[in-house]
């Protein structure tokens, strides 16, 4: 006789290893299968991100000496030893290296250059190229007081008579209203010799408007905003 099913056992697949007691049962093959590609999967991402974080490292690491301004120069004037000084920076193709120093020396600048900038084939050259077309730079001697003193190059200002000067006008000008002020780019500012001493403040501006910009007398500086046509 056959003895009825015992309840609460599942089916079992004829050869198939039973479980005994204290010991896990077989996973079913395709859990046994994937695990593996999980590993592999792992695997590989960690290696990516290892390759990966070693170029980036190697990349940044990878830096130059090149030349840079230790100082203001001005247009047209030549560059000499105290005008240069090397800094390692990321690598830049824009920039002269510290071995093409002599190459530099002897140069003039075409622009204006500014103090820690780096320095680019582009500035400099056999002459300068600087004022542009239709400008002029003009030099003004501002009192202490007579404009702000955190004026900067790049600065849009109106230069104005002070109140114990008027711009002369010229014997054509004569019974016409004076335009007595200039509105420009400052180019360069520098300091006072000694303390209450006169600042020497350079500004492009239009070349039309140079006589105007020399006859005024105790120029006073004002500061504009950069966008816009205000004017005083």
């Amino acid at each position: 006789m056959t003895s009825p099913p015992q309840k609460g056992l599942g089916a079992q697949v004829p050869g198939a290893r039973s479980a005994g007691p204290g010991q896990r049962p077989d996973p079913p093959a395709g859990a046994r299968r994937r695990r593996p590609g999980w590993i592999w999967g792992g695997l590989g991402a960690v290696l990516v991100s290892a390759v990966g974080f070693t170029w980036v490292v190697s990349t940044v690491g990878e830096r130059q000496e090149v030349l840079i301004l230790a100082r203001d120069v001005a247009a047209g004037q030549v560059l000499t030893t105290k005008d240069l000084r090397s800094v390692k920076v990321a690598s830049d193709v824009g920039v002269i290296p510290v071995e093409s120093r002599g190459e530099a020396l002897g140069e003039r600048a075409r622009v204006p250059l500014v103090a820690g900038a780096l320095l680019s084939p582009r500035m400099i050259g056999r002459s300068a190229v600087f004022p542009p077309q239709g400008k002029s730079q003009v030099t003004f001697a501002v009192e202490a007081g007579a404009g702000p003193s955190d004026l900067a190059r790049g600065d849009r200002v109106a230069v104005l008579p002070g109140p114990d000067g008027q711009a002369v006008a010229t014997e054509e000008e004569q019974g016409q209203e004076p335009e007595s002020s200039v509105v420009g780019t400052v180019t360069g500012v520098r300091s006072p010799q000694s303390a209450g001493g006169v600042r020497e403040v350079r500004v492009l501006v239009d070349t039309a408007a140079v006589r105007t910009a020399t006859d005024i007398q105790h120029p006073r500086v004002v500061v504009l905003p950069a966008q816009g046509r205000e004017a005083p």
